[in-house]
């Protein structure tokens, strides 16, 4: 019950692995990729789960791991932050030669492959993460920033890791509400580009939330494999890489004008920004109503928001949502970027709608 998928980028392609039981395994795959100490950086939810194992593990392989244990949460993702980690990974003594892993969920993923990316003008890194929307998401195709008050993952690099180990027994231990987040990035590749997949999601989603192995293992494969194509058609987003970015111009500026707090988690905020994609492509015209309503339906159905009135505390203003918007990295030549949608599975994106259409859908 293994899956292993290409992300092909030429001299930098590299592999994912998704499966079961792969964290012990991890001392044999990366052992031929280190040299010298390795710094294994994990936060302080992880830590207490794996890190040891996976510490021995790579011992055992005779792979010397240094951890390093950061705090958890989106506010790691910062400036204070990222300097702590460079000090503490120039303390290891890595060299440009070495590699680094990521042991955790999105932000772990993101600042460590940030500062691999700037150390020493780039080390290797080693993805290896623990939360659904990591394994689907953002440990896959080198996407690595940090956020700023002016909004989310403004500041980074692409760096590709040299391996990805999406090992899907680590998410039987994530609270329900972090793998229902990851679980909106999984149904976000069904309503931008495979309709079949959202209706297997349709029929089989309460398996893969039930952590049952098989659903669970297609489930985050597939996802993996359709961001690997389009990665390798499009590593620096200036084409159809656009299109994994559904529902993120709405949802990271619901994320910022909640403060990157637990009112709403990066998943939900996704899921939350697609439903308002499909609403704001109706209100355009492009898409059947029918389409918004099934896919809205079925975020309500596994439990995930679907109103911006689902967001817990005073309701975010349409104008504070536009003034985050206005900074959105995606943004081109003053105008906003969506990615709109004529039905599910078919995505587009446009920089040529209204301000006034989209208050309308946030008011």
């Amino acid at each position: 019950m293994r899956e292993r998928i290409s992300v092909s980028l030429g001299s930098r392609s590299y592999d994912i692995h998704v499966g079961p039981g792969l964290i012990v395994e991890a001392g044999a795959l990366l052992a031929p990729l280190a040299r010298g100490p390795v710094p294994v950086v994990t936060d302080s939810n992880v830590a207490p789960l794996y890190l040891q194992r996976f510490v021995d593990v790579l011992g055992a392989a005779g792979v010397e791991a240094k951890p390093i244990v950061l705090d958890a949460g989106e506010g790691t993702k910062s400036f204070r932050w990222l300097e702590m980690l460079v000090s503490e990974l120039l303390a290891t003594g890595v060299d440009r030669g070495g590699l680094i892993v990521a042991l955790g969920g999105g932000v772990i993923g993101d600042l460590t492959g940030f500062a691999a990316g700037v150390l020493k003008r780039g080390i290797d890194i080693v993805q290896v993460p623990t939360t659904l929307l990591a394994q689907v998401d953002s440990s896959v195709g080198g996407k690595t920033a940090i956020n700023t008050a002016e909004g989310k993952n403004l500041v980074g690099v692409f760096h590709q890791p040299r391996l990805v180990l999406a090992d899907t027994d680590v998410l039987a231990t994530l609270p329900e509400r972090e793998l229902l987040a990851g679980y909106a990035e999984v149904v976000k590749y069904g309503a931008l580009g495979d309709a079949d997949f959202f209706a297997w999601l349709e029929a089989n989603a309460a398996k893969a939330l039930a952590c049952d192995a098989e659903a669970l293992v297609h489930a985050v494969a597939h996802s993996c494999r359709m961001k690997a194509d389009i990665v390798a058609r499009d590593e620096r987003e200036s084409g159809v890489r656009a299109l994994l970015n559904l529902g993120h111009t709405f949802g990271h500026a619901l994320e910022a004008a909640t403060g990157y707090s637990d009112r709403l988690l990066h998943g939900e905020g996704v899921a939350l920004g697609t439903a308002l994609a499909f609403r704001l492509s109706v209100k355009l015209g492009l898409c059947p109503g029918e389409d918004a309503e099934r896919f809205t339906r079925h975020l309500r159905d596994v439990g995930l928001p679907a109103e911006i009135t689902d967001i817990t505390g005073k309701r975010p203003a349409p104008d504070v949502l536009l003034s985050h918007m206005a900074h959105d990295k995606k943004a081109k030549d003053g105008k906003l970027v969506f990615v709109l949608v004529r039905g599910i599975g078919q995505a587009f994106v446009s920089n040529d709608v209204e301000v006034a259409m989209v208050r309308e859908v946030l008011g």
